[in-house]
């Protein structure tokens, strides 16, 4: 397998050029999301510019958050493509194959208690939320403390919010309408 990421380098912002073919579509809401995360963290993962054509192919969104906070420059990588068709391919790959993979909400919910001070937004999941810690309690049975949950989900419409509600009550939640 050949490396073909060679070196970093700060460019400046004004010389990145969009690639028009690109078939990812970024929301006003993503953007103002990767803003925060960029302002808050930091540029971490540099722009792909292709070589050949010049052309951004990978970090449209990213490049969109760092002009609406004003940045100057931003990291790029610079790649070698054989061809129109690969930097396409690999364009449209990196945005597609992030969709493939599922997100283990319960475990996301748990993990993130571990931090204190914690902004659910830097998780970038839309309508995710976790209220309130509740009171340890007692169990009287097992003598045990336990934790529980409250989690607040924004949904767009009656039908999801049933759904889930009967979902959670098979799987015996306790459920409670705000």
């Amino acid at each position: 397998m050949e490396i073909k990421t060679k070196e970093i380098k700060i460019v400046g912002i004004d010389s990145i050029i969009e690639n028009p073919k690109n078939p990812n579509k970024h929301s006003e809401a993503q953007i103002k999301r990767l803003a925060k995360l960029i302002k808050n963290t930091g540029f971490r993962s540099p722009l792909i510019v292709s070589n050949q054509s010049g052309f951004l192919i990978v970090g449209h969104g990213r490049l969109m958050a760092a002009k609406s906070l004003g940045m100057e420059k931003v990291p790029v990588i610079f790649q070698d493509f054989k061809n129109e068709a690969d930097e396409y391919a690999f364009m449209t790959a990196d945005n597609a194959i992030g969709s493939w993979s599922e997100l283990d909400l319960e475990k996301i919910k748990l993990d993130s208690l571990d931090f204190e001070d914690f902004d659910l937004e830097m998780l970038g999941l839309e309508n995710f939320s976790i209220l309130e810690m509740v009171e340890e309690i007692e169990d009287e049975e097992k003598n045990e403390t336990e934790k529980k949950l409250i989690l607040q989900v924004e949904l767009p419409n009656e039908l999801e919010l049933r759904d889930l509600y009967d979902d959670l009550i098979s799987k015996g939640y306790l459920v409670k309408e705000i």
